[in-house]
């Protein structure tokens, strides 16, 4: 007893000496406007479209030039098709990239009206210089998938492609022979993948850039949190927007004059019907939550 009685104070002393457990981490309640995704309903792309179309006929000057611009970028397209056609699939996600930042002019556009404010040319080409670093950011991130992209369908091509490369005049013929039908289903499914990610990446993360001057992070966070919620809704909208396009590349691209802006109106669109801003929210909102 006597020896316990004189060991207790040395082992009070080792155990004074033991680090304690530290309070645990509570992290602050996020400041500022928070996001919510707003449910959506199959209807919703078709209202997009017709918002789209209000904007693109009330300013039919500036979708021109835009619409330009979309034209130019399907001839380049169309001149890769037919001489390198192997390059069509890395140029179509470059045009994926270039795409959504070139409707950045047509979001401002869309932006103002919302507002009640009057549209110009001038803005609308100016509207990236003040989110420069945010939309480097994401410029960066889809670079990186469309070099993957790139370098993927060139091993596609490579590998599973069993008729030689295609001639310039032969390059329908060849790809869909039936002995390539194993090439044009692993091709398919290795754009669908890259696509869907450019996609998820990109559909409302450049529009909230310019609407919140957020960072590129959370932009891309939102716009994968807006397709994760409404999945379905969401794959209609990239449908009809994959659809409109392809019918806009005949003859010769000249719908998509017309059909490019009309969809960049609409995309702004997108991204106000998919997300809401609370400004007196306390809480963020989940992946996938559509509260």
């Amino acid at each position: 007893m006597i020896a316990d009685a004189k060991s207790s104070p040395s082992v009070a002393a080792e155990s004074a000496d033991l680090p304690t457990m530290a309070a645990p981490y509570v992290p602050p309640a996020p400041e500022g406007p928070q996001s919510r995704m707003r449910p959506l309903g199959f209807a919703d792309p078709f209202r997009w479209l017709a918002r789209g179309w209000q904007d693109l006929i009330t300013h039919p000057g500036i979708a021109l030039f835009y619409g330009l611009c979309f034209w130019g970028m399907a001839q380049v397209l169309a001149l890769v098709f037919k001489h390198r056609p192997e390059y069509t699939l890395s140029l179509v996600s470059g045009c994926l990239l270039v795409g959504p930042f070139l409707a950045m002019g047509l979001y401002e556009v869309s932006r103002k009206r919302e507002r009640g404010d009057v549209p110009d040319m001038a803005t609308s080409l100016m509207c990236w210089d003040q989110h420069i670093r945010s939309m480097a950011m994401l410029v960066l991130v889809l670079m990186v998938l469309e070099l993957l992209w790139g370098r993927a369908s060139l091993v596609v091509f490579a590998v599973f492609f069993n008729t030689g490369m295609p001639s310039t005049i032969g390059v329908i013929e060849a790809v869909f022979n039936p002995q390539n039908i194993e090439f044009l289903m692993v091709y398919l499914a290795v754009g669908g993948v890259f696509a869907a990610l450019v996609y998820g990446l990109s559909v409302v993360s450049i529009p909230m850039i310019l609407d919140r001057d957020t960072d590129a992070i959370s932009a891309v966070i939102t716009s994968m949190r807006v397709v994760f919620s409404n999945p379905g809704v969401m794959l209609l909208w990239g449908l009809l927007l994959s659809v409109l396009v392809l019918l806009a590349l005949w003859p010769w691209a000249l719908g998509i004059i017309v059909v490019g802006p009309w969809l960049g109106h609409a995309s702004w669109h997108a991204y106000r019907g998919g997300v809401e801003w609370d400004e007196s929210a306390s809480e963020a909102v989940t992946l996938g939550s559509s509260n």
